[in-house]
């Protein structure tokens, strides 16, 4: 059984299906991929796994505890750890303090241990070990305003290793990103999993999920088309055609307007 698991997972949003009977495994020390065109479904399926939808069905096991019902700040303890397409960062904050609040895993005697100043250190290493995994020690008290897209795009992504995570689940962290920063983001993923990081990356652009993945999947349409290595997937069919094609392209921007008013209803 891998490090992370799901089975039959279905996530319905009135009579749309946003993903459909997705089976998908990331096995301990890989750094798996899931890629599609935008409005495949993509971040649905990393809502459900970390407990941020309510209408999805199926299983998800998650380092042998089944996830179903589970609430998303336990995931989170279990050691799970997210990145949103939308930074939100505390932007009063410098980045290490933004990093440390997300390192701190408070216990309900915290405050005796404040008391008696024996706290140790192992947030603030957390921190420090993030930081220099991403290359932002130079920029460690700057304040997020002051930062250009791609630093801050890079600082959600230390904030997320600074929790210290069994499992890193990135949403598309090279969105508005240029080739240069992707690339250089790609090169940090892979030095994560001597960490002792599990990566599964979501994205997608294609050119940074083959080049740093070991496994990828393909989503079109709620689905998985295509599981394999990168050069399995760059010889796919399905694939070619889900990225190229002109009629499937026209027929994702449809299918993506309608699941996006379904999602708006549902919540309402």
């Amino acid at each position: 059984m891998g490090l992370l698991e799901t089975r039959e997972l279905t996530v319905r949003y009135g009579g749309l299906a946003a993903n459909l009977d997705i089976d998908l495994v990331v096995e301990p020390g890989m750094l798996v991929g899931l890629i599609g065109p935008n409005g495949a479904g993509k971040t649905t399926f990393i809502d459900a796994i970390t407990g941020f939808t309510s209408v999805s069905s199926g299983t998800i096991i998650f380092d042998g505890t089944e996830l179903n019902g589970v609430a998303p700040d336990r995931r989170a303890h279990l050691g799970l750890s997210r990145t949103f397409q939308s930074l939100e960062l505390f932007e009063d904050l410098s980045v290490r303090d933004n990093l440390l609040v997300a390192a701190e895993k408070p216990k309900w005697y915290a405050f005796m241990l404040d008391l008696l100043r024996v706290r140790k250190g192992d947030s603030a290493s957390s921190v420090d070990a993030a930081l220099s995994a991403l290359g932002l020690e130079g920029i460690a008290d700057t304040l997020p305003s002051d930062l250009s897209h791609g630093q801050r795009k890079l600082v959600g992504v230390a904030r997320a290793l600074a929790a210290r995570p069994k499992l890193l689940l990135l949403d598309e962290p090279a969105a508005g990103l240029d080739t240069a920063e992707s690339q250089l983001l790609g090169a940090h993923l892979r030095s994560f999993l001597t960490t002792g990081t599990t990566i599964f990356l979501i994205d997608h652009d294609m050119g940074l999920v083959l080049n740093v993945c070991d496994y990828i999947y393909v989503l079109d349409f709620g689905q998985i088309i295509a599981k394999g290595t990168p050069n399995e997937i760059r010889k796919d069919p399905a694939v070619i055609t889900a990225y190229l094609g002109q009629s499937a392209g026209e027929a994702q921007a449809r299918e993506g307007a309608d699941l996006a008013a379904a999602r708006e209803a549902h919540h309402e």
